[in-house]
């Protein structure tokens, strides 16, 4: 029986790049490269019987794309994934900041 931690390993190697930019397009001469933030998990393992489990997931959220009109090359991003992040950020970045003024003014 294969070791599906080996098994795993070996096709989770090519998840990073592969993951995050995505495929060229050629459109009406703009290039278009997509990006992405992307992250992927992985478990398996097996009892003393010899029966094996595994299981993985992954996320991906588009964050913009690289894009080339000429010799301009500009990343443009995606506004409404940057929303979907940042506001959240901010709301626990603030909550936080609030609870660390109010135990420095004890």
């Amino acid at each position: 029986m294969p070791n599906i931690a080996l098994e795993l390993g070996k096709q989770a190697a090519s998840f990073g790049v592969n993951g995050a930019y995505g495929k060229q397009e050629d459109v009406d001469g703009i290039r278009v490269i997509p990006v992405a933030l992307s992250w992927t998990g992985f478990g398996g393992g097996s009892d003393e019987a010899g029966n094996g489990g595994g299981g993985g997931g992954g996320y991906a959220v588009p964050i913009g794309a690289y894009v080339r009109r000429g010799d301009d090359l500009r990343f443009e991003p995606n506004i409404v994934s940057f929303l979907a992040v940042a506001i959240p950020f901010v709301w626990v970045a603030g909550r936080a900041l609030a609870r660390v003024i109010k135990a420095l003014k004890k």
